[in-house]
This record gives C-alpha cells, sequence and structure tokens, in this order.
C-alpha cells in the first residue's frame, strides 16, 4: 500500500500528473484543489503527495490520489463516508478549498455544497447529515489553501480564470457566477473579495 511518494513532476496533466520517483513513473490523479497548488510547476520541480491508495474489485487498477497534506487525506477520508461519494466522486467534487466545504457542511449550506462539481442537492444534503459535527477542524483552517489568483488582467477575468482554470466551472457559468457577485456586491475590489462574495452566498447562475 502506498502511502506517500516523493519525485519529481515528469508530465502534467488535467487532473492527474505523473510522477518519477527513482526508476519509476508513477499516475497521480489530484483533486482540482491539489491541482491549483501545481500552478508554476515544470518538468523536473520536485514534489511531493500524500496518497490515497485506490483498490477494489470493481476497481482492480491501482489508483493513486494525491493531497498536498495530510489534513486534506483526513478530510477526503470523511468525505468517502458519505453515502454515494466514493473516492473517485470525491475527487471531482474537491473543486473548492477543504476548509470552506467543510463549513459549509458544519453550518448546513446546502446551496454551496450542491455548486460542488457532481454533487447535486440530494447528496449535498447526505453530506451534512453524515459529516455535520465531525469536520469542524477542517472548517478552523478557514481558507489558506485557497486556490491562487493571478495578478494580471481585470478583475472580472483574473476570477474567471481561476473559476475555469482551477475549479472547473464552464466559461459562461464563470462569468454569469462573477457578474452576479458584482452585482451583489460593487464594491468588491481585489479577486480574493469577489472569489469570497461568490461562494459566501451559495448561489449558482
Amino acid at each position: 500500500m502506498i502511502g506517500y511518494l516523493e519525485g519529481t513532476l515528469l508530465k502534467k496533466k488535467e487532473d492527474r500528473i505523473l510522477l518519477l520517483a527513482g526508476p519509476v513513473g508513477y499516475e497521480v490523479l489530484l483533486p482540482a484543489v491539489v491541482m491549483a497548488s501545481l500552478q508554476g510547476k515544470r518538468e523536473g520541480d520536485p514534489l511531493f503527495f500524500h496518497i490515497y491508495h485506490y483498490q477494489t474489485e470493481r476497481q482492480p487498477k491501482p489508483v493513486l490520489i494525491g493531497f498536498n497534506t495530510e489534513e486534506e487525506k483526513d478530510f477526503f477520508h470523511l468525505l468517502i463516508t458519505v453515502e454515494a461519494i466514493g473516492p473517485l466522486k470525491a475527487v471531482q467534487c474537491l473543486t473548492l478549498p477543504i476548509g470552506e466545504v467543510a463549513e459549509a457542511i458544519e453550518t448546513g449550506n446546502s446551496a454551496l455544497l450542491g455548486q460542488l462539481k457532481g454533487v447535486g442537492g440530494r447528496t449535498a444534503q447526505k453530506m451534512i447529515a453524515t459529516l455535520k459535527g465531525k469536520v469542524g477542524r477542517f472548517a478552523d483552517a478557514g481558507h489558506s489553501s485557497a486556490p491562487d489568483v493571478p495578478v494580471t488582467g481585470s478583475l472580472a477575468d483574473q476570477t474567471v480564470e481561476v473559476l475555469v482554470g482551477q475549479l472547473g466551472y464552464k466559461p459562461n457559468e464563470a462569468r454569469m457566477m462573477v457578474a452576479g457577485a458584482l452585482k451583489r456586491n460593487p464594491d468588491v475590489s481585489t479577486p480574493e473579495a469577489l472569489f469570497d462574495e461568490i461562494f459566501k452566498h451559495g448561489q449558482t447562475p
């Protein structure tokens, strides 16, 4: 069972990387929030991941899922205890920092949870019912693992770029989310504040 890998970046794809550890290249599947932390990383750069090793009779091919911290991995372990959320779906739905997801669970914000990729209203309610009261320590971490926001381009363009490139939203959907947030709060002056405005209301376009 592989629990940790350290090596150099060999190739980066949309949702996974190839990590060269010694003479062996390991394909590591990454949630969007983890992939976002690799912005600017190039081939040959050193990397390390805490690994969740997934293999079952239905999934005989081993799948390695990577996390930057033990905290992210621990949250993932709790997330897959929710009915209808297996490891692969959990990877898909982690499009927001774990602190924000945990806070939404603890506060019963099903609207925000429903924005996670592949999560509908029913699954959001199951997440709250299963995990509320268990993930407060992750919510306390705040937004420290929030995606990096680029510093070029207009305020709206920067935020759309994060929503599309890092969190997997469609361009039209992202633009509508940004427009709605700016309409609610036209005084927003930074990408980080705009990003918070988009998600604190738990609204979809």
